[in-house]
């Protein structure tokens, strides 16, 4: 037994479920547990399978990789320091439509629910076997096929040009040289045209959680990326501010 994760003993006997290589070798697993032996072993299976992997031992660590390197499917412990895989289920569930599977050693009804109704995609509890989390996940990326984070890789609103891939911007034409920081808030914003971001969550996804500046450092970002990309920065026709929480993207750009 090895924190929560059992071996078959007849696991390596048997014949391996075949699986298409290619399609998993594109794939990136998010893998948040704070046993270090278990994150391990997930990952080690993972890799061995094709997959991607990326690791968070804690909360908050887990909420910055999953906004900063879109993974595909995050497997998702729930008891976790700084901040709780539920928590962690709510927060994505509202920002995205990434694939969870929740993994705990929790065994009630009502815990199974409970995830379940915050949005996760399935449930596996602890000890469990690596081969039938596979198998899960195998599922869980084939239930929901091609749509998995199929955002676009590039927008064009107005006579303004965004390349996600490229990280490059063109305004009527012309290239607009933004700084690494100015990128990802014009990313964040333009991905979810309409919605307010409250300058903490942009703070937070911009700079990371352990970032110490003021939130009015946001400010002077905001105002920096108007002066490149807006005819008139006064009047900003595609980033608005939110009197009292923050910044949204215009929608009505969009419709023009």
């Amino acid at each position: 037994m090895r924190q929560g994760v059992y071996y078959n003993t007849n696991e390596h006997s048997s014949r391996r479920i075949r699986y298409n290589w290619y399609t998993a070798m594109h794939k990136r697993i998010l893998i948040v547990d704070d046993d270090p032996k278990t994150a391990e072993l997930i990952r080690l299976y993972l890799e061995r399978d094709g997959y991607q992997t990326l690791v968070a031992n804690d909360g908050r660590l887990a909420l910055e990789l999953a906004r900063q390197r879109h993974p595909d499917l995050i497997v998702l412990d729930l008891m976790l320091p700084s901040v709780d895989g539920l928590d962690i289920c709510r927060i994505l569930r509202y920002e995205s439509s990434i694939p969870i599977i929740m993994v705990t050693a929790r065994t009630t009804e009502d815990d199974k629910l409970l995830g379940l109704d915050l949005g996760a995609d399935d449930y596996i509890s602890k000890p469990f076997s690596p081969r039938e989390l596979l198998a899960r996940i195998r599922a869980v990326l084939r239930r929901v096929g091609n749509t998995v984070n199929k955002e676009p890789s590039s927008v064009q609103v107005g006579e303004l040009e965004v390349d996600f891939l490229s990280y490059s911007v063109r305004l009527r034409g012309q290239a607009v040289r933004l700084t690494p920081k100015e990128f990802k808030l014009l990313e964040i914003l333009i991905r979810a045209p309409g919605r307010a971001f409250s300058r903490l969550d942009l703070l937070e996804q911009v700079f990371g959680f352990d970032y110490e500046g003021l939130e009015r450092t946001v400010d002077v970002h905001i105002m920096n990326l108007r002066k490149k990309i807006e005819r008139n920065p006064a009047q900003p026709y595609y980033i608005h501010t939110v009197y009292g929480v923050g910044y949204k993207f215009s929608e009505e750009a969009y419709a023009h």
